[in-house]
């Protein structure tokens, strides 16, 4: 089992805090970088999400 596998079996139920969690992972490197990196931490933020089911058919615009 991998590590995703492991980490989706744990998530089950909760897609929405792991989003939310994402979210506020990617908003912290956005202010430490001083969003210099932001659209590489914006699809990093959606590729997780997609992967963990953070996004729940939500789209969220980019966030400055």
């Amino acid at each position: 089992m991998s590590v995703m596998d492991k980490l989706k079996q744990m998530l089950k139920g909760h897609e929405d805090k792991a989003g939310q969690g994402i979210d506020k992972a990617g908003d912290f490197v956005d202010d430490k970088t001083q969003g210099k990196y932001s659209s590489q931490v914006d699809t990093a933020q959606e590729k997780l999400k997609g992967q963990l089911g953070g996004d729940q058919g939500q789209q969220n615009p980019p966030q400055s």
